[in-house]
């Protein structure tokens, strides 16, 4: 397809409807006319009866999405793209007659967005899981499909009013959920802003017309405010030889809602209402530019972020500053070059051009992430897990860490010193044995912030716990740590699995398998490999008779001994009869769970339950979820503590308390006083009181006890206890244990 356009054309595009005309003259020499003009026709031919909902011609919809696709100066093939994207779905012309016409390229973006146009995201997660795998192959493959499918979901919210109320919320809901973040990580801010306050238009009507009166009311008086700090900055920067535009930057609705809800401020509290965007020539001059303002304001040192310097991941660029200004307002002012607004008003959109010609990576570094989620989706074992990989990296803001050698390390807010180690390398976060965060030792679950410094310590005998996954944000971190464990219990279950399909050929005086027995038994009851029946064997999945029938199909099951053990069974008698009864802590730890129901602690009584292919759950015996125990008597475990002296446990503590300030600091000390780490603090404010709850790392029962003493005896606090239950136990759901 051409791509040059000469002069005459430029005056042809005037035949255009008017705003299209005007988004493609901005750069009608990189446009094939010709083409666009014969996709304008055809669109208008086959829409020729249909309308809208609006009850205005069908094809105003396609020049709209054809306009906001020019007005991100998208290729010849986007334009055409967008102009008849609804045509094969909604007219008699075919994929295949697209394809003639306008060749290979168009008919993929076409098929691409009919294809998302179909996905529908609220439904279940293995149904959801497939959608989203949809989404993103397409998008993986050509991004110019999801730009024009933006475009297209843009101008359906432009105009979503004109459809029955029952389908604007799911729509919406859709949109913000879904469109908007992917808006936000193709770096697309202008078209994520207007998704975001157009959804929350249509999902809190009047929570929307609330805030957009009082935006209204005050908007002379914040204009005002702009202007005072405006025209100061722009003589100061005039006079130091610095070119620049400064411009006042409206705040959006769903931001400004977002924060008030969040922070729990009011309109008025929200003090980077005063926003202005200082536009530079060159990189030097933002720099220049951001010396000039802190030399003649006084900067707020946490609320600067250098994005020129760690650009985000998708590609967005910018100084970011908050100074007092005039009057002692807080001022929030963004410096960026022209090139770095455009790309952050239209992201991946404004590389476009480059790649056409060669010359910039930006839209393949994009695409990077789309195609390291479709990894995910493959090695993920359950649905829910891939929706949580996708959720972590879709929705998270970043921040930026360093190396010891000064490498910059980009990761979602709240990251831990592990999801550091793993984005160095695999191995690093498999052997992460501690951290130093700016030089000083810190525990593995403090959350980083941007600009520290970290350094991991590593043990080639440190191996990854489940209690990792509490507190890892990356993906990345979460994946290698689910594998390892994943791998590591069904390592554990083969050999346990080994051990009982031993004792069961011995009891059933059947002579050893061979290996192609092996092959055949395992593809009889349904496995790949006979590892996994043996894996399946330990876990209870599978009984031991029905192995040996699948292996011995043909033989007279009567020489089976009238009766063997079930692989239950034997697993109980296998505990019963160890000398060292549950070791917990010790090497057999690896098949215990310790139920968060009513979260044991050495020096409990305790009993234990085998579940169906999750080990054995060590409950209190007071637990209310034991009282389920009698159902099936032979499930249980008389177990005993056998505890490490590093071993820790934890436990929920409810505090009730007087409401004055420093409280909850003074708690925390005392808690600390003792030698214990509070893993999570939350208080909440009642009539004249307070409440909190505590998740803290115990030793045994003493060392809990000395901990609830001491907080009872702080000023202010009326009682303090150990929460006895957090709902229903998981484990006596055959579904679910």
């Amino acid at each position: 397809m051409a791509t040059t356009a000469t002069a005459e054309r430029v005056i042809t595009i005037r035949g255009f409807p008017r705003p299209l005309a005007r988004a493609m003259e901005a750069y009608a020499e990189r446009l094939d006319v010709d083409a666009i003009r014969e996709a304008y026709e055809l669109a208008a031919e086959a829409h020729s009866e249909q309308r809208r909902a609006s009850g205005e011609p069908y094809i105003n919809h396609a020049v709209e999405v054809a306009t906001i696709v020019t007005s991100l100066q998208l290729d010849t093939a986007s334009v055409v793209a967008a102009l008849v994207h609804d045509v094969v779905e909604d007219t008699v012309v075919s994929l295949q007659g697209i394809r003639e016409i306008f060749g290979d390229e168009v008919a993929s973006i076409v098929d691409g967005v009919t294809k998302i146009g179909k996905v529908r995201f609220r439904s279940s997660t293995e149904r959801q899981v497939e959608n989203y795998r949809k989404l993103l192959l397409s998008m993986a493959n050509d991004a110019r499909v999801i730009l024009v499918k933006l475009a297209d979901r843009l101008h359906n919210m432009r105009t979503l009013e004109y459809l029955p109320v029952g389908k604007q919320k799911p729509i919406a809901r859709e949109t913000r959920e879904i469109y908007a973040p992917l808006a936000h990580r193709l770096g697309m801010a202008a078209i994520k802003w207007e998704l975001e306050d157009l959804a929350f238009k249509f999902l809190d009507r009047k929570a929307y017309d609330d805030l957009r009166k009082l935006v209204r009311q005050r908007r002379r008086a914040r204009e005002r405010h702009i202007q005072e700090m405006q025209r100061p900055l722009e003589d100061a920067l005039e006079a130091a030889g610095v070119t620049a535009e400064v411009t006042g930057r409206p705040k959006h609705l769903w931001s400004i809602h977002r924060k008030m809800v969040t922070q729990d401020r009011s309109y008025d509290d929200i003090y980077d209402l005063m926003a202005l965007r200082v536009i530079t020539d060159s990189v030097q001059s933002c720099y220049a530019a951001l010396g000039i303002i802190h030399g003649r304001w006084t900067p707020i040192p946490e609320r600067f972020h250098d994005y020129v310097a760690t650009p985000k991941s998708n590609m967005y660029q910018s100084i970011h500053t908050t100074v007092l200004g005039p009057s002692g307002r807080r001022y929030e002012v963004q410096i960026r070059t022209a090139e770095m607004h455009r790309t952050a008003e239209f992201g991946i959109a404004a590389h476009w051009r480059y790649k056409d010609e060669g010359g910039d990576s930006g839209v393949d570094d994009a695409l990077t992430w789309f195609r390291q989620v479709l990894e995910w989706q493959k090695e993920a074992s359950e649905p829910e897990e891939f929706m949580e990989f996708l959720r972590m990296d879709l929705f998270q803001g970043e921040i930026f860490v360093f190396t010891p050698k000064g490498e910059v390390k980009q990761l979602p807010v709240d990251s831990s010193p592990i999801d550091f180690a793993f984005s160095v390398h695999t191995e690093v976060g498999l052997h992460c044995a501690g951290a130093k965060v700016n030089g000083r030792i810190a525990p593995l679950s403090r959350k980083l912030k941007s600009g520290d410094s970290v350094e991991i310590m590593t043990n080639p005998r440190q191996w990854p716990n489940r209690d990792w996954l509490g507190f890892v944000k990356t993906s990345r971190a979460r994946q290698r740590i689910r594998q390892w464990i994943r791998r590591e219990e069904y390592d554990r279950a083969l050999r346990i699995g080994q051990d009982f399909f031993q004792r069961e050929l011995r009891k059933a005086r059947r002579r050893k398998p061979s290996n192609d027995e092996m092959r055949k038994g395992a593809r009889r009851l349904g496995y790949k490999i006979f590892d996994e029946v043996l894996a399946a064997l330990a876990r209870g999945d599978i009984g031991p008779a029905a192995v040996i029938r699948g292996l011995y199909p043909d033989e007279d099951p009567s020489d089976v001994v009238q009766r063997t053990p079930s692989a239950l069974e034997r697993i109980a008698e296998k505990i019963r009869k160890s000398n060292r009864g549950v070791a917990i802590g010790g090497v057999d730890n690896l098949m215990v769970r310790y139920s968060q129901c009513c979260q044991p602690v050495p020096g409990d009584e305790v009993i234990g339950y085998i579940t169906r292919g999750r080990g054995i759950s060590v409950h209190r015996t007071d637990c209310p979820n034991v009282l389920n125990l009698d159902e099936d008597p032979g499930r249980r475990v008389e177990i005993e503590w056998k505890t490490e002296r590093d071993d820790r446990f934890f436990v929920h503590l409810y505090m009730e308390g007087t409401d004055r300030r420093g409280l909850l600091g003074d708690v925390a000390r005392t808690i600390s006083e003792t030698a214990t780490d509070i893993q999570h603090a939350d208080m909440r404010g009642t009539d004249g009181g307070m409440t909190a709850a505590f998740v803290v790392e115990v030793q045994d029962l003493n060392h809990l006890k000395r901990v609830i003493d001491a907080v009872n005896r702080v000023k202010g606090v009326t009682s303090v206890i150990r929460r006895e239950s957090f709902g229903e136990s998981e484990l006596f759901d055959g579904k679910k244990g």
